[in-house]
C-alpha cells in the first residue's frame, strides 16, 4: 500500500488505476475508465518529457532505432573545447614525425580501405587485446559529422563541423596534432542525424579530394593543404540535395574524380582529377547514400553505383550504363555498401525492412544482364556495411552481429548487440565500433559468434566508420577522436 501511494505521488495515473480498480462498476465501466486513464497518463508523462526538456536539458536522440532515446548528454560537438584544445597546439609539428620514411607509402587512403570493402591486408593486427583495450596513443575534440579518415604520407585526413563551417583537416598520425585546416561556409543539418559532413575524403597521388555535405567539391594538395580546385556540384547543375546530405565518397578511376550528386539530371558526374575541369555526366536518377566503387563483374572493369532506386554499372570511360538491377529501399535510404563475393557476384544490403540479395552480373553476346541469386531478410545492413571473408558474409543485422554463407545466403549464427555501428576485417578478425562508441575484436568465423574483447573507446552516439593504417586504428564520432595502437609484434 506504501508503495502504491509512493507511486501515486510522482505519477498522478496509477493511483487513479488504483482507485478505478476498488470502484464497484461494471466490468465495461471498468474498461472504458481504465482505457480513459491511459490515454490520460500518456499525456501526462508526454507533458513530464516536454516540461523536462523546456527546464533541464533532457534532449531526442536518434541512435540508429526506433524510438529515439532520451538523454541528458546528447552527441554534441563541444566547439568551445575543440577551439581551446587546438589554441594550445602553438609548436609546429616536428619534421621526423610526418616525414618518416615508414609513412611515405600510402595504404588506406579510400573509405573503408584500398577497395572500398572493408578490409585490412596491410599488416598483422594484435589478435589478444588487453581487457583496457589495445594502447591508446592519443585522444582529442574533433568537430562534427559523420566521416571517417583516410591516412597517407604520416597525416590522417577527414571532414568535419566547425560551427558554421565545414573543415577539411590533416593529423599528424603518430601525435594527433592537426597539420592543416581549410573551412568554408557551409552547415548541414537534419533532425535525426544532426549537423556535420557526411563524405570521408579520398587521397590519390599527393592530393586529396572532399566532398562536403551541401556539394562543396575541393582538390588539396594533401601535404600543405593547398587548394588545387574547387567546385559545388549541385548549384552548377540546378541539383537539390539529398535528405541526410551528400554522402558518397569521391571516386579516382584513371585521371577522373566520379562523384555521386543529389536529386536532379545528371547526378553522376566526372571531372578531371588534375584540372577539376568537367569530363561526363551520366544518370538520370536520385542518388542514395552510399559511395561509388570501382570493381570488375563478368570480365569488365565498371563503376559500382548504388542509387535511390536501381543499382547500375557503368563504364568508367564515359559513364555510359551497362546493367542496371531494381533494388527498393523506403525513403531511398540505400547506406551500405555493395559487397563482391567473386568475379560476377556481388550483396546488396539495406535495412528498413528490406533486407539482402545477391546479385550475378552475366555478359552474353556483348549484353550485360544482372539477375539475383537469392533474397532474404536474414541481413539488414542499416547503416554498416558488411564484409566477405572466406565463402561468408559479415555484417551487422539492423544491430545485431550475424554471419551469412555467401552462397545460399543461409544464416550461420546471428549474436550479440553493438548498436548501429561499423566494422572491418583484418587479421580474419571483425573489429566493430559499435553505435555507444565501444571497440570490439570478434573472431571471424561461421562456427559461432565468439566475442574476444569489448571495451568503451569513444564517448557517445557513434556511426563513423574506424580507419585502420600502418596498425594505428582511428576512430571518431562527433565529439571526439583516438587513435590506437593494434599492430602485431
Amino acid at each position: 500500500m506504501a508503495r502504491i501511494r509512493i507511486a501515486a505521488l510522482l505519477f498522478p495515473p496509477v493511483g487513479l488505476i488504483w482507485l478505478w480498480r476498488k470502484a464497484k462498476v461494471a466490468l465495461w465501466q471498468k474498461l472504458l475508465g481504465t482505457l480513459g486513464i491511459l490515454l490520460y497518463s500518456l499525456v501526462y508523462a508526454t507533458l513530464i518529457v516536454l516540461f523536462l526538456m523546456w527546464t533541464s536539458g533532457l534532449e531526442v536522440e536518434w541512435r540508429g532505432g526506433f524510438p529515439p532515446v532520451l538523454t541528458f548528454h546528447k552527441t554534441h560537438p563541444d566547439y568551445a573545447r575543440l577551439e581551446a584544445y587546438r589554441a594550445r597546439q602553438t609548436n609546429p609539428p616536428s619534421a621526423s614525425t610526418i616525414q618518416t620514411a615508414a609513412w611515405h607509402h600510402a595504404y588506406w587512403t579510400d573509405f573503408r580501405g584500398p577497395n572500398r570493402d572493408g578490409h585490412y591486408a596491410e599488416r598483422p593486427i594484435l589478435t589478444h587485446w588487453p581487457v583496457s583495450g589495445p594502447a591508446l596513443l592519443w585522444k582529442q575534440p574533433i568537430g562534427g559529422g559523420y566521416a571517417s579518415f583516410v591516412v597517407a604520407e604520416g597525416l590522417a585526413f577527414t571532414l568535419e563541423q566547425r560551427r558554421e563551417r565545414e573543415a577539411v583537416t590533416a593529423y599528424d598520425l603518430t601525435t594527433g596534432r592537426e597539420v592543416w585546416v581549410h573551412t568554408y561556409p557551409a552547415r548541414f543539418y537534419e533532425s535525426m542525424g544532426d549537423e556535420g559532413p557526411r563524405a570521408t575524403p579520398t587521397w590519390h597521388e599527393g592530393r586529396l579530394y572532399s566532398l562536403g555535405a551541401m556539394g562543396d567539391l575541393i582538390c588539396f594538395t594533401a601535404r600543405s593543404g593547398q587548394v588545387l580546385w574547387s567546385r559545388n556540384i549541385l548549384k552548377e547543375h540546378g541539383a537539390a540535395n539529398l535528405h541526410y546530405g551528400l554522402a558518397g565518397s569521391p571516386l579516382i578511376v584513371d585521371e577522373k574524380v566520379i562523384v555521386q550528386g543529389g536529386v536532379g539530371r545528371p547526378s553522376l558526374l566526372a571531372y578531371h582529377k588534375v584540372t577539376g575541369e568537367p569530363l561526363w555526366q551520366s544518370l538520370p536518377d536520385k542518388q542514395a547514400y552510399m559511395s561509388p566503387m570501382r570493381v570488375t563483374l563478368a570480365g569488365e572493369r565498371q563503376v559500382l553505383v548504388v542509387a535511390a532506386t536501381r543499382a547500375v554499372g557503368l563504364k568508367p570511360e564515359d559513364g555510359s550504363v551497362l546493367w542496371s538491377f531494381p533494388w527498393a529501399v523506403s525513403y531511398d535510404n540505400h547506406i551500405a555498401q555493395p559487397v563482391l563475393l567473386s568475379g560476377n557476384r556481388f550483396l546488396l544490403s539495406a535495412g528498413y525492412g528490406t533486407g539482402c540479395v545477391a546479385v550475378e552480373v552475366e555478359k552474353t553476346g556483348g549484353a550485360f544482364q544482372a539477375r539475383p541469386v537469392w533474397r532474404n531478410r536474414n541481413l539488414k545492413n542499416k547503416f554498416a556495411s558488411s564484409v566477405f571473408w572466406n565463402g561468408c558474409i559479415y555484417g551487422l543485422d539492423e544491430d545485431i552481429l550475424t554471419c551469412l554463407e555467401a552462397a545460399t545466403g543461409e544464416r550461420q549464427w546471428k549474436s550479440g548487440r553493438y548498436g548501429y555501428g561499423q566494422l572491418l576485417l583484418a587479421s580474419g578478425h571483425l573489429v566493430v565500433l559499435s553505435g555507444q562508441g565501444e571497440l570490439a575484436l570478434v573472431r571471424a568465423t561461421p562456427e559461432k559468434h565468439e566475442e574476444l574483447a569489448r571495451f568503451p573507446a569513444l564517448k557517445g552516439k557513434t556511426w563513423n566508420h574506424p580507419a585502420l593504417a600502418g596498425g594505428r586504428l582511428l576512430v571518431r564520432n562527433a565529439v571526439e577522436m583516438a587513435c590506437y595502437d593494434v599492430a602485431a609484434p
